[in-house]
């Protein structure tokens, strides 16, 4: 049986957010932005530690509803209020648990050392979780790292040594403007950021006349989202979207040199480096043009979306009434979004993380308990879909190890 007691409400509209109000792009801040896509009775925060059934299910919920920018392709949840969000010592975001992402965190801060020269250098991090990057960072090349984020937790970098390293437990602002970088990082937080140009602008700033200074982000790639309907990675916290063009677009507007821009971690990943900009023309990426195909995945977003919203129902829908007992690897920001997205509630039991900081707390709203991977032997599920597809063969390993055979499927 699919139950939708907790579905989230999906619809489409255009025209002003939430609240009546008509938006102006946040990012390049030339005109109102067209809604295309729209979820009600959202869990406004996926990675909070809940401790109990009934507070995962009281959670505090909020509305999304993504407008797309026809000027420069920057895609915002009109909708968005930070107030509703938290970032505290319970925020439980780390994915260097996972073997497979810490060999991408390890490779990519080798690039970068290499790349930039950063060899006793003073490394900046806005926004930096545990400190598992910084601290790779400034192992890798005897740097000494600041980072920011009102998340850290001390004792958190296991397999690393933490020397060099000293973390501020608050946002990045502009009372800090006196803290200077060789080298400024921010990953995986510009997408929880609403103000996008003004918030960059504050980082050139910061900066000042120091034109040797680069700037490093990574944020989640939106194209894939938007073509694929990546339904698992539209969430609250996530509040800006950027494909290569419009994070390019965005620096050159806030005073930047566009210096390298890629996609990682199969394409889910769009990473820029960038200086100071002398003020001479800059040449655009190839992949930077990118307006004509952003416009053609929005405009087919909302069909795409409620096909696959559907089919996933359906296959969930299919396991459990025929008494298999399906399960999620992985209960982060992906897992949250899907459930709630889908209404799954008594059809998936539980979701396993290998992240242990998480394990034993429920998920918000649709209330799943988070087991350890080891539980899965006394569970033996039917149905393993897990919620990256980056992980699958690390999970199909784990799954070999414990003498399990389900079937597996990724989103």
């Amino acid at each position: 049986m699919v139950g939708r007691a907790e579905t989230a409400t999906v619809g489409m509209t255009t025209g002003p957010n939430a609240r009546g109000h008509s938006v102006v792009c946040p990012s390049c801040q030339t005109q109102q932005m067209r809604v295309f896509h729209r979820q009600d009775n959202v869990p406004t925060n996926s990675c909070i530690l809940l401790a109990s059934l009934e507070e995962a299910v009281a959670y505090p919920r909020g509305s999304i509803a993504l407008g797309f920018c026809d000027t420069c392709g920057f895609v915002s949840n009109v909708a968005f209020e930070q107030r509703l969000t938290e970032y505290s010592g319970r925020y439980e975001e780390t994915q260097g648990f996972s073997r497979t992402f810490s060999a991408f965190h390890r490779d990519l801060a080798t690039r970068l050392i290499e790349r930039h020269g950063l060899r006793g250098k003073r490394i900046l991090e806005i926004g930096c979780g545990k400190g598992e990057f910084l601290a790779l960072l400034a192992e890798l090349g005897d740097n000494h790292g600041v980072g920011f984020d009102p998340g850290y937790r001390e004792g958190r970098l296991p397999g690393l040594s933490g020397a060099g390293v000293e973390f501020v437990k608050d946002f990045y602002s502009e009372k800090y403007a006196d803290v200077e970088g060789d080298f400024v990082c921010c990953k995986m937080t510009l997408e929880h950021i609403h103000g996008t140009a003004d918030f960059l602008g504050m980082v050139r700033r910061a900066i000042g006349d120091r034109p040797d200074v680069v700037v490093f982000f990574q944020v989640p790639e939106a194209t894939r989202i938007l073509r694929d309907c990546a339904l698992e990675d539209i969430y609250y916290e996530h509040c800006s979207y950027f494909s290569p063009g419009s994070v390019g677009r965005l620096f050159r507007r806030s005073g930047f040199e566009v210096l390298h821009l890629a996609t990682e971690y199969s394409d889910q990943y769009l990473t820029i480096e960038a200086k100071p900009s002398c003020g001479s023309p800059q040449p655009v990426a190839p992949e930077e043009d990118d307006l004509a195909a952003l416009r053609s995945y929005v405009a087919g977003f909302p069909e795409k979306f409620a096909a696959k919203v559907n089919a996933w129902r359906q296959r969930v829908g299919a396991a459990a009434a025929s008494g298999r007992k399906p399960v999620l690897w992985g209960s982060g920001s992906k897992a949250v979004a899907f459930l709630t997205t889908l209404g799954l509630r008594e059809q998936i039991e539980y979701v396993v993380d290998i992240n242990p900081h998480r394990q034993g707390f429920f998920l918000p709203v649709t209330g799943q308990e988070i087991l350890a991977p080891a539980a899965l032997r006394a569970y033996r599920p039917d149905l393993v879909i897990v919620m990256n597809p980056v992980y699958r063969d690390e999970v199909v390993g784990d799954l070999d190890a414990m003498g399990l055979r389900p079937e597996v499927c990724t989103l």
